[in-house]
């Protein structure tokens, strides 16, 4: 019988499990020319309405603002604006985004960022009992609730998409 390869756990990983939460990881091998969500969704084979990415945007008043939404869907700026007080945001320079949250492009979780940024889910959320999510390295992603993406995250629900 042939072990199963260890996964080394992330921060995410390890802040969903000192909250007691429950998820399931996934690991696949990836490539530059593959992170966006549809091509992970093959990798793992999911529906990918049901994979969400992480976007980082600057808000105008609060500065780093997190968007979690569907693979399939694209964000709509001026609805993160609006859900998270700001009057614009724009999209964090992806030169950017190590510095900011710690993560590199394809591996950006929502949790266990270098600081706790006020963090959206999209509403598409709701229609899934779990979702999945970088678990903050590529490669590796986790399945986990919205419910307990929002309680790690301090998150909250909101209209994020076009």
């Amino acid at each position: 019988m042939a072990k199963k390869k260890k996964i080394q756990k992330t921060n995410a990983m390890r802040i969903v499990e000192q909250h007691k939460l429950t998820y399931n990881e996934y690991e696949f091998e990836w490539s530059e020319d593959h992170l966006s969500a549809d091509s992970v969704a093959k990798k793992i084979g999911i529906e990918d309405g049901k994979i969400f990415k992480t976007l980082v945007t600057i808000g105008n008043k609060t500065g780093p603002v997190v968007a979690v939404i569907p693979g399939n869907k694209e964000l709509d700026l001026k609805k993160l604006a609006t859900a998270s007080g700001n009057k614009k945001v724009d999209m964090l320079h992806l030169k950017d985004l190590e510095e900011t949250t710690g993560y590199i492009r394809g591996g950006c979780s929502p949790i266990g960022m270098k600081k706790l940024f006020p963090t959206y889910l999209a509403e598409e959320a709701n229609h899934f009992d779990t979702i999945i999510i970088s678990a903050g390295k590529r490669g590796l992603q986790i399945e986990l609730s919205p419910l307990s993406i929002l309680q790690v995250t301090n998150g909250r629900m909101a209209d994020l998409t076009t």
